[in-house]
C-alpha cells in the first residue's frame, strides 16, 4: 500500500511539473494574441496582461489587406512542402542503405556524415559556395544547403534496423528486389518515423530566417519569417521617428508586431494537430502489417 502511495505521489509530482513548465511556455503566446487583439489605447497604458482590453481586430484586418503578406503566407507553405518533400527524400535514400551490411564502406560513409554534425566550414564558406552556385535570389538557396540532416538520416535508419528482416527476407524469395522492399514493405512500416522527421523538416524550413537574409534580396522571395522581420524592423524605425515627434501622432506598432507573429504561427500550429493523428495511423498500420 506503501508503494502504491508512494507511487501516486510521484505521478502528482510529475503532472504538477509538466503542467507548470507547459503554462510557462504558454503565456509568451497567450500575451501575443493579448497583444494583437488589444486597441492602442490600452497598449499605451500597459493594461495588456494576458486577456485582450478593448477587444479589436483591426490589425488582422490591416495584415490580412497586405497583398504581399498574403502572396509571403502562400509562397512560404508552397516553399515549405517543396522542401519537406524534397529532404525526406534524400533521407530515405540515405538511411536504407546504410541499414544493408552487404554495403561496402559503410561505416566509411556514415563516420563521414558523424563528422559533419560536428564540424563546418563556417557560415563565409557556406555564402560563398552559395553565391559560386549561382543561387543567390534563387529558391534552390533556401532548399539545397539544408536539404538533409544527418541527425534524422541516422534516426531514420535506427528505425529501419530495427524493423524484422524476415519481412524483407520474404519479399526478396518472392521476387521483389531492394526498390520493392523499400516501397511496399519499409515505409508502409516506417509512417510514423516518416511523419515525425517530415514534422522535424517542415518546422525547420517555416522557422528559416538566417538563410534567407543571406542569400535573398529580392522580396518576392522572401518566407514567412523575413517578411515578419522587416515589418518588425520598419515598425521599429517608425516608433523612433515618431517618439521624436509631437506625441499625437504617436502609433504603437506593438499590436502590429504581436499580430504579424501569430499570422506566421497559427499555420504551423494548425498543422501539427492533423500531423499527430496521422503518427496514429501510422502505429496502426505498422502494427497491423507487423
Amino acid at each position: 500500500m506503501s508503494n502504491r502511495l508512494r507511487m501516486n505521489w510521484v505521478d502528482l509530482f510529475i503532472i504538477i511539473f509538466i503542467s507548470g513548465v507547459a503554462i510557462i511556455c504558454l503565456v509568451p503566446f497567450l500575451y501575443m494574441i493579448a497583444l494583437s487583439l488589444s486597441s492602442n489605447n490600452a497598449i499605451i497604458s500597459q493594461k495588456v496582461s494576458l486577456w485582450p482590453v478593448e477587444f479589436t481586430i483591426e490589425t488582422y484586418k490591416t495584415i490580412l489587406s497586405d497583398i504581399e503578406m498574403i502572396y509571403t503566407l502562400g509562397y512560404t507553405i508552397v516553399l515549405t512542402i517543396i522542401y519537406t518533400i524534397f529532404c525526406m527524400f534524400l533521407t530515405i535514400c540515405a538511411a536504407y542503405p546504410l541499414t544493408k551490411k552487404r554495403l561496402k564502406g559503410r561505416n566509411f560513409l556514415l563516420t563521414v556524415m558523424v563528422i559533419t554534425m560536428y564540424f563546418s566550414g563556417g557560415l563565409i564558406p557556406s555564402y560563398l559556395l552559395v553565391k559560386n552556385l549561382d543561387l543567390i535570389n534563387s529558391v534552390w538557396s533556401l532548399i539545397l544547403p539544408g536539404a538533409m540532416s544527418v541527425f534524422n538520416v541516422i534516426i531514420l535508419k535506427t528505425f529501419f534496423s530495427s524493423l524484422p528482416e524476415s519481412l524483407e527476407e520474404s519479399a526478396s524469395i518472392d521476387g521483389c528486389n531492394d526498390l520493392g522492399i523499400l516501397m511496399r514493405i519499409v515505409l508502409p512500416l516506417s509512417l510514423p518515423c516518416i511523419a515525425t522527421l517530415s514534422l522535424f523538416y517542415a518546422v525547420d524550413r517555416w522557422n528559416g530566417f538566417q538563410d534567407a537574409l543571406f542569400y535573398i534580396t529580392n522580396k518576392n522571395l522572401y518566407p514567412i519569417q523575413l517578411k515578419l522581420y522587416q515589418i518588425i524592423t520598419a515598425n521599429q524605425q517608425l516608433d523612433t521617428q515618431q517618439g521624436e515627434g509631437s506625441v499625437g501622432a504617436f502609433i504603437v506598432p506593438e499590436s502590429l508586431k504581436a499580430a504579424s507573429v501569430m499570422f506566421a504561427t497559427v499555420p504551423i500550429l494548425v498543422v501539427y494537430p492533423k500531423l499527430q493523428k496521422y503518427f496514429v495511423e501510422g502505429v496502426m498500420t505498422g502494427a497491423i502489417k507487423g
